[in-house]
């Protein structure tokens, strides 16, 4: 299968999905649990990885979820080709009910994330791409039975970036300011003096400057690679960057340690100068 399809595939398992979290996000069935790294899970997580894995399952790609962690590196670094799976980013922005969580699917091919789906089940907005395919995002995307193929569904949605912001736009985490991302926006400051903020959850975030809404992202706070793989995917098939705090070296995928170093996503200007 090429790129096209395995993106279809891995569209129809996020609107799947979606679908399960939204049944127990509207029964307010939350049953929280705490997992052993201190970060809640609910019900709508793991039904939603079993509807995603009974899609993803057919590719005959081996996946790596958040649901699904433990397998150990000396397997996973086998590896060459993978799905990194999120079936619930944003359990605390699930739980606030607040609409901004996401299901995240990256495929990711020696290390490097090449496709990417993200679903936002509340408001059912769909981003989809890839940096040899392009990025796009469709809005109130239907059922599965109106999702074809790639070419029907990008014909039908709108090519990423599909703004650019009349000032500069920074969004950071809803949940995790930390004081060293305060310092970073402190400092685009100085040379942007016209700096706006917003904040957003879960894998939003990067979904804001793929769309052309913000031109930074940066995350000097903890995160996974479920996190991060499908944005990052989707922001380099619109012409953004997903770097490690120098500003050059992209994030890689299926390390040994899956918690990502700090990073910081951004779309390229002719102005943009580093400040670190």
């Amino acid at each position: 299968m090429d790129i096209k399809q395995l993106l279809i595939i891995a569209v129809k398992a996020a609107v799947t999905g979606g679908k399960a979290i939204m049944e127990v996000y509207t029964s307010d069935d939350f049953e929280t649990e705490i997992k052993s790294d201190n970060t809640p899970l609910t019900r709508a997580d793991k039904l939603a990885h079993q509807a995603i894995m009974e899609h993803l399952e057919e590719t005959g790609i081996p996946v790596l979820s958040e649901e699904g962690r433990d397998i150990p590196y000396s397997e996973r670094s086998k590896w060459d080709t993978l799905w990194v799976v999120d079936p619930l980013d944003g359990t605390k922005e699930f739980i606030k009910q607040n609409g901004e969580f996401t299901v995240n699917i990256a495929l990711v091919e020696k290390g490097r994330p090449v496709a990417g789906v993200i679903y936002v089940p509340a408001k059912r907005d769909l981003y989809f791409g890839g940096e040899s395919v392009g990025s796009y995002k469709i809005e109130r995307v239907g059922s599965n039975s109106e999702i074809p193929d790639f070419d029907t569904l990008a014909g039908a949605s709108s090519k990423l970036p599909r703004e650019e912001p009349e000032g500069f736009m920074v969004v950071a985490s809803r949940s995790h300011l930390s004081q060293e991302t305060q310092d970073y926006i402190d400092k685009l400051r100085e040379s942007h003096p016209d700096l706006e903020m917003v904040s957003a959850g879960s894998a939003l975030k990067l979904c804001l400057v793929a769309e052309g809404v913000a031109q930074v992202y940066p995350r000097f706070a903890p995160t996974m690679e479920w996190d991060t793989a499908a944005g990052h995917a989707i922001a380099l098939g619109a012409g953004a960057s997903v770097v490690k705090t120098d500003e050059q070296t992209p994030l890689t995928y299926n390390k040994e340690n899956l918690l990502n170093p700090h990073f910081i996503v951004k779309r390229e200007t002719s102005s943009e100068n580093s400040v670190l």
